[in-house]
């Protein structure tokens, strides 16, 4: 398979993740890297009236993860640990995340990712340890709807 077609079905399988249909994210894969986007408001807010630590978590976190599984293209690669650092108060607006792969072998991904505010300010940054799960990718939930949608075969 090509690899910007995996980085395809990979965005795919993102977007058709229950989850995102809550903080309604854009990602993009690259080759050991991914970037997603949230735009925050109000109901990403803790009661202090700040964007709540969970939506810099995901970002980080989904970054880290999909410029992990952008190198990995037969299964879904889990997440064994993650560190957050919250460097920055955010309230509104357009969050991008970056994530990269600083080192990986055979059993393991290391990554690391930042979260910006549309002024390009760091609001937070993170690291995580990843590892090959047993599911094929195959088997997530949109990582062939990119075929389906585009009229490209499966196999």
């Amino acid at each position: 398979m090509g690899q910007v077609l995996h980085y395809r079905r990979l965005e795919s399988m993102y977007q058709a993740a229950p989850i995102n249909e809550f903080y309604r994210p854009q990602m993009q894969v690259s080759e050991g890297e991914a970037s997603i986007t949230i735009e925050v408001d109000e109901k990403h807010h803790h009661s202090g009236g700040g964007v709540h630590g969970s939506v810099y978590f995901k970002m980080l976190d989904d970054a880290a993860f999909f410029a992990a599984n952008s190198l990995e293209d037969k299964v879904f690669v889990l997440t064994t640990s993650f560190t957050t650092y919250l460097t920055r108060p955010v309230a509104f607006g357009k969050l991008i995340a970056k994530g990269k792969v600083v080192n990986s072998n055979k059993s393991q991904f290391i990554a690391e990712a930042v979260v910006y505010d549309e002024k390009d300010n760091e609001i937070g940054r993170g690291n995580g340890i990843f590892v090959r799960g047993k599911l094929p990718l195959t088997d997530a939930r949109g990582y062939l709807s990119h075929d389906r949608d585009h009229g490209k075969n499966s196999g």
